[in-house]
C-alpha cells in the first residue's frame, strides 16, 4: 500500500468498451481471422497488451473534470485560452528544460490522428517515410494509408536484451532524396530506450543534412525509471523549423481515451497547413483533464513511476529464477517490458496467439512491430501487482508445457 495512491487494487474494466479487454481479438488478429482456441475461460484472460494503464487516473484530471462539469455546456470547443499552454510549458520547462512559443502548440485528437495528418502534409504520394525497427505499429500505417512508402532501419539488439542504432544503415537510409520524413519514437516503444544526447544529435543532423522533417513521438517522455533523463529532441536544435514534437497526458496520467495530445510545429508554413486541414475541435472535458494533470499531477506520477519501478525489478527476478534463457533488459522508459524468448520460441510461432490461447494471456508478439521483433513479447506492466505475477505465471507454465513436448527433444 502507498501513502497517497492505491495502485494495488485491482479494477475491472468491463461493461466500459475498453480496449484492453473487449476488442482485442479485431485489433491484435484481423476482422478475418479465425477465432481464437482459448484453453482458458474467457472471463479468467488477462489483459498485458495495449498501451493504456489498469490504474485509476489521478484525482488531478477527475478533479479538473469535475469542475468542468459544473458548467451545464459542452458545445463545440476549442483551445483558444492559454490554460493548457501555461500548465504543460511549465511542465516540459521544469522536467525537460525546454521551452516553445504558444503558437508552436498544436492541440490533436491523440498522437495517432497528429501521424496521419503529418504524413500527409510533409509528403507527397510516392514519398518515403523513415523509422526504426521494432517500430510502433501506427508509424507504418498512418505511412501506407496515406499511400506513401515506410522504409525502415534495423536496431542492433545486443545479447543482454539492449538495442542501438544502426547508424551506417541509418545514414544511407535518410540520404535517400525520397526520404522526407523521420518517425522518431524516444523513448522507444518496443525497447524502451531513451536515446542518449549523442545519438538523438546524430539522427537530427543526419535528418537535417538531408532535408527530412523529424517527427519525435515522445508520448513516453515522462514514465521514466528514476534516476533516468529525457532530452527532447528539440531542445538540442534551437531555432531548428523541422522538428515536430508530440506529447500527451494519455501515457502519462493514463487518459488515453479522452483523445487529446500536444504538438508542437516550430515551422510556421507546416503549421499554416494544420490549421487549413486539421479538425480543431477538443472535447471539453479532455482540456480541462490535459490541463489539470500538468497542473497538480506531478506526485501522483512520482508514486506511479517508483510503482512501475518495482514492477520490472520484480519481473526481472522472475525471468531470472523460472526463465532463465528469456533475455530481458530493464528498459529507460515506458511501462513496457520487451522480452526476448528465442531461446524457447522459433519465428514460426506467432506468440500473440500462441499466449493468448495456452495461457490466456492477450499480450503483442514482435510480430506487431513492423519487423525486427521475431521471438519477443510485449507487456504491459501498468497494473497491479499481483496481475504482473499471475500473468507471469501463465507465461511461464504456457512455455514450460510448449518446451516438454516429445518434438521438442
Amino acid at each position: 500500500m502507498h501513502m497517497n495512491y492505491d495502485f494495488d487494487r485491482l479494477i475491472s474494466r468491463r461493461g466500459t468498451n475498453a480496449l484492453a479487454e473487449d476488442g482485442f481479438e479485431n485489433y491484435l488478429f484481423g476482422a478475418d481471422a479465425p477465432a481464437p482456441e482459448l484453453d482458458v475461460p474467457r472471463e479468467e484472460l488477462i489483459s498485458m497488451w495495449v498501451a493504456d494503464m489498469q490504474f485509476a487516473a489521478p484525482d488531478a484530471a477527475i478533479d479538473a473534470i469535475s469542475e468542468r462539469l459544473k458548467h451545464p455546456v459542452f458545445g463545440y470547443t476549442m483551445n483558444f485560452d492559454d490554460q493548457l499552454y501555461q500548465a504543460f510549458h511549465a511542465w516540459c520547462a521544469e522536467r525537460y528544460d525546454w521551452r516553445f512559443a504558444r503558437e508552436d502548440m498544436l492541440v490533436a485528437l491523440g498522437v495517432i490522428p497528429a501521424l496521419f495528418g503529418l504524413v500527409e502534409y510533409v509528403c507527397r504520394p510516392g514519398d518515403k517515410v523513415l523509422s526504426l525497427t521494432p517500430a510502433y505499429g501506427y508509424f507504418k500505417h498512418a505511412t501506407v494509408q496515406r499511400d506513401r512508402e515506410f522504409v525502415t532501419s534495423r536496431l542492433l539488439a545486443s545479447d543482454d536484451g539492449g538495442y542501438a542504432i544502426d547508424f551506417d544503415d541509418f545514414e544511407t537510409k535518410v540520404s535517400d532524396p525520397a526520404v522526407k520524413l523521420f518517425f522518431l519514437c524516444h523513448p522507444h516503444n518496443p525497447t524502451g530506450r531513451v536515446w542518449t544526447d549523442d545519438e538523438l544529435r546524430r539522427m537530427g543532423e543526419l535528418c537535417i543534412a538531408n532535408g527530412v522533417k523529424i517527427v519525435s513521438d515522445e508520448i513516453h517522455c515522462d514514465l521514466l525509471r528514476t534516476g533516468t533523463r529525457h532530452t527532447p529532441l528539440a531542445r538540442l536544435f534551437p531555432g531548428s523549423r523541422d522538428i515536430i514534437t508530440c506529447m500527451a497526458v494519455s501515457k502519462t496520467f493514463n487518459l488515453a481515451g479522452m483523445m487529446i495530445a500536444t504538438v508542437i510545429v516550430p515551422d510556421p508554413a507546416l503549421r499554416s497547413e494544420w490549421k487549413r486541414r486539421h479538425y480543431p475541435f477538443v472535447n471539453p472535458l479532455s482540456l480541462a483533464a490535459a490541463a489539470g494533470a500538468y497542473r497538480n499531477g506531478a506526485p501522483w506520477l512520482d508514486e506511479l513511476r517508483s510503482y512501475l519501478d518495482a514492477n520490472f525489478a520484480w519481473t526481472q527476478r522472475f525471468l531470472n529464477e523460472h526463465l532463465p534463457k528469456a533475455r530481458f533488459r530493464i528498459p529507460d522508459a515506458t511501462y513496457l517490458a520487451w522480452v526476448d524468448l528465442r531461446a524457447y520460441f522459433d519465428e514460426s510461432v506467432n506468440l500473440t496467439r500462441f499466449f493468448l490461447e495456452k495461457a490466456g494471456v492477450i499480450l503483442e508478439g514482435g510480430e506487431m512491430f513492423v519487423e525486427n521483433g521475431a521471438c519477443r513479447i510485449r507487456l504491459n506492466l501498468a497494473c497491479p501487482r499481483t496481475q504482473v505475477q499471475r500473468s507471469l505465471e501463465k507465461i511461464r507454465d504456457a512455455i514450460l508445457r510448449f518446451d516438454k513436448r516429445p518434438d521438442r527433444r
